[in-house]
């Protein structure tokens, strides 16, 4: 009986070694995420009051630059008291769009509102999964508090880029959607891209002989390109996603 009481009870401690563990994993998750994303947001923000020409985006960084400070700050308190790490440099992803954005040519207000648009979809994807789901009190309350701030940057940056394509002629779809960046087809919505840009993004992704660039009633630049030797139909959506089309 002895070996079985023995054997019960370091099943048991292993238990409650281990919830822990799965725990921080989650929290850690969440916190190498928001912290990345808050990181960008104040660094591309800071590119774009002394680059962007429009002087609503200029207070939009402002904007960014204080209130995603702030929050990137209340993250690691919160992150130091829970005994977990916070990232002090972002990811590969993240940096190669903020070197984009600094190495850009004037004007880089299209590309900057476009960055700002994929990162709030994403930060409030990540922020109201968590505030609903979070395994840590104290960063699930932080989640909470902070996801409301999160949606009004949205809305803030949603009425920058209509106004933009207002001023380039763009029109507004009727279809639109919030959605993260889905690699495998082309996201509808208001699209800032000009058509320079829009051929050079297709050409960074691999594509040559980019021709015939026209935008759709969807936002979506679609055009002709080369790949691999072929021809083939491209498309390119407000966020940036570069998909061969069939369409």
């Amino acid at each position: 009986m002895k070996p079985r009481h023995l054997l019960a009870s370091l099943a048991a401690a292993s238990m409650l070694i281990a919830m822990p563990a799965l725990a921080a994993d989650s929290a850690q998750d969440f916190v190498d995420k928001a912290a990345v994303g808050g990181k960008f947001e104040v660094d591309s923000s800071k590119i774009a009051q002394d680059k962007a020409q429009d002087q609503s985006i200029k207070n939009f960084a402002q904007t960014m630059i204080r209130d995603h400070g702030a929050a990137n700050a209340k993250l690691e308190t919160i992150a130091g008291d829970q005994k977990l790490k916070v990232p002090t440099a972002l990811d590969a992803p993240h940096q190669g769009d903020l070197d984009k954005l600094q190495n850009a040519q004037p004007p880089i207000d299209p590309a900057y509102v476009d960055m700002q648009r994929k990162a709030h979809a994403d930060a409030v994807k990540l922020f109201e999964s968590y505030a609903r789901d979070g395994d840590n009190a104290a960063l699930k309350t932080f989640a909470q508090q902070t996801v409301g701030t999160l949606k009004m940057h949205q809305q803030m940056i949603e009425k920058i880029a209509a106004a933009q394509d207002s001023i380039t002629g763009a029109t507004t779809p009727a279809v639109k959607t919030t959605n993260a960046p889905n690699a495998a087809g082309l996201v509808p919505g208001a699209n800032s891209f000009t058509e320079t840009q829009a051929k050079s993004r297709i050409e960074d992704a691999g594509y040559s002989n980019v021709s015939k660039l026209a935008k759709d009633d969807q936002g979506i630049w679609r055009g002709q390109a080369t790949k691999s030797g072929q021809s083939v139909a491209v498309g390119l959506d407000y966020q940036g996603n570069v998909v061969a089309d069939s369409k």
